[in-house]
């Protein structure tokens, strides 16, 4: 087994859970922090008068010093890294985003202290130049973080639509710091609900730090590759700038070609989807060499590329082929290894599980996203993926969150396991695997949908008809500890745990994950030529205290089901 040294963006299960069961799947000892050292958590403190709320307070960062030093620790010991910027300079994602007074000194000794935090991944390289160095990086989002400092709904929702106005267009780097008010024609007026000036410095010094680690690190190699998601974004805005700039940056400093290069970095809509899709470089370059994995894309529904997300300023084609550069793939017209099937229509659903049934007659595995559910997976396509015995056997899946996360997740799992499977041949480590990547797929359903589409609906209903402060009482899922009572927060944890329970008994019956029938499910166990010798689903289970509001909020949630196959 490998062992890789992994600083997730934060510590959401998609950041480190899902990471880790990743790992597994494909044979790699994910090594991370100590869970208290990445601790990120949303206020945890309040002001309120009566049944009116006033305030929030006391948010929760990681131990940047002590994740410096985590990584020197273990150094010696691991087979490659894969490093959140974010995490390593300001404790996490939400770190990143906290107002600032001040916007640091100018670049490049803008602040000693986040470069000397950036500083071990060269040490790191120099001490061990023949371990992969994996860094991912984010440009800051739109919005602010709601509820972590202070911030409110009001004020997260203010600075998206503030921020996504159009910029005035500069390709300098001081022009674009001393830039961010100003219009096409002018500038910006004041806000209501936040400082824009914070707002900015925040903005200023994070994309110091994004030129620091492109500039600096990666043109000198010490980073191996570097991951650069934007987070929250559109086609215009704040950020296009920014983007732009990292851009040329690509092309100046590593040699790459409209922005991009596949060998060193890669820019892209997307953050939680990148830990995974990393990993999946990893598992490709550990095991595999770094070959490159020849993808074919097809959809079922419309073409990506006439498909862009309000909350992305890449069409979904791009994202997929950018995505895909990360992982250590490539788009192909034919002779493919492996098969994205973008679902893109609702109606297209039961062609593209009639292309899995295909694709797996004439031995092609493949991977689903569900492009069509906005921030869940769509009813009427999971109902029919489930209905399939072989969507058991796809090498990925996700219908969670942006285009982007969705095709980070499942892309990341179908490179990491495809790598493993067509290279490992101890019979116990591949035993190992396929529960981890059966355990992995059956989350991603029970979640993506069960959870997402279902079961939250019904938790946010009652945390909001619960709310302790009528001007809360539209938002209280959004922090339950702080604006619902004790009481009703442990009446919302019972819930979420027998509802979960039930779908999870409902997911073992569909024919996707069916146990002990005439023609069971089954899952790729390992890939030897065009041989597949597959492995039966034959139990799983959810641990009734397991699922949790890991940030006590409606949207996230742990849940770590055990599927069991032979």
């Amino acid at each position: 087994m490998k062992n890789v040294l992994y600083v997730p963006l934060d510590d959401r299960p998609v950041n480190l859970d899902d990471v880790i069961v990743l790992g597994k799947s494909a044979g790699i000892h994910v090594i991370t922090p100590d869970v208290t050292d990445l601790k990120n958590r949303l206020d945890s403190q309040k002001t309120a008068s009566g049944t009116t709320l006033l305030a929030t307070g006391s948010p929760a960062y990681g131990d940047t010093a002590r994740i410096r030093q985590f990584i020197l620790e273990h150094a010696a010991s691991v087979d490659g890294f894969i490093l959140s910027a974010d995490m390593l300079a300001y404790g996490g994602l939400i770190g990143s985003r906290r107002l600032r007074t001040d916007a640091g000194g100018a670049y490049p000794a803008y602040d000693a202290a986040i470069t000397d935090l950036l500083d071990v991944i060269r040490e790191v390289k120099q001490a061990y130049p023949d371990k992969p160095v994996y860094v991912m990086d984010t440009i800051m989002r739109l919005a602010t973080t709601s509820f972590a400092g202070g911030v409110d709904l009001a004020a997260y929702t203010e600075s998206r639509n503030f921020m996504l106005q159009p910029r005035r267009s500069f390709t300098q780097y001081g022009d674009i710091l001393s830039g961010y008010n100003l219009s096409p024609t002018g500038d910006y007026g004041s806000t209501a609900t936040f400082d824009k000036e914070q707002y900015y410095n925040t903005r200023a010094h994070k994309f110091k730090t994004n030129r620091y680690i492109l500039e600096v690190l990666a043109q000198e190699g010490s980073i191996d590759f570097l991951a650069v998601g934007v987070d929250d974004a559109n086609t215009q805005g704040v950020q296009i700038n920014e983007i732009h700039y990292m851009e040329a940056g690509i092309n100046e400093w590593l040699g790459g070609t409209q922005g991009q290069n596949p060998d060193r970095a890669v820019i892209l809509p997307d953050a939680d989807g990148l830990g995974q899709a990393l990993l999946a470089r990893m598992a490709n370059q550990l095991y595999r060499n770094g070959a490159t994995t020849r993808y074919t894309v097809e959809y079922f529904g419309p073409h990506g590329s006439t498909l862009t997300s309000p909350y992305e300023y890449m069409d979904v084609h791009q994202n997929i082929l950018r995505h895909l550069d990360i992982v250590g793939g490539v788009a192909v017209g034919d002779a493919r290894e492996v098969e994205i099937i973008a679902i893109t229509a609702a109606d297209q659903a039961l062609a593209a599980v009639n292309r899995i049934e295909y694709n797996d007659s004439r031995a092609v595995p493949s991977l689903v996203i569900d492009c069509v559910g906005a921030g869940a997976a769509d009813a009427g396509i999971t109902e029919t993926l489930l209905g399939s015995r072989h969507t058991g056997s796809l090498l990925g899946y996700s219908g969670w969150n942006t285009p982007g996360n969705k095709i980070g997740l499942a892309l990341g799992m179908a490179q990491a396991r495809y790598a493993y499977v067509v290279t490992e041949t101890d019979a116990a480590a591949l035993e190992l695997a396929v529960n981890a990547h059966g355990s992995l797929l059956f989350k991603r359903f029970l979640k993506d949908y069960f959870y997402k589409r279902l079961a939250i609906g019904e938790i946010r209903t009652y945390s909001r008809a619960h709310s302790l402060y009528e001007n809360a009482a539209t938002f209280t899922d959004q922090n339950m500890l702080l604006f619902n009572s004790p009481e009703d927060y442990a009446h919302l944890q019972a819930l979420l745990r027998e509802r979960m329970q039930t779908h999870t008994a409902a997911l073992v019956g569909e024919s996707a994950f069916l146990i002990g029938s005439a023609e069971p499910a089954r899952s790729i166990r390992q890939i030897n030529g065009g041989d597949w010798v597959f492995s039966e689903y034959t139990s799983a289970a959810l641990p009734y205290d397991d699922p949790d509001y890991i940030w006590g909020r409606a949207f996230e949630i742990t849940l770590n089901p055990h599927v069991t196959l032979e």
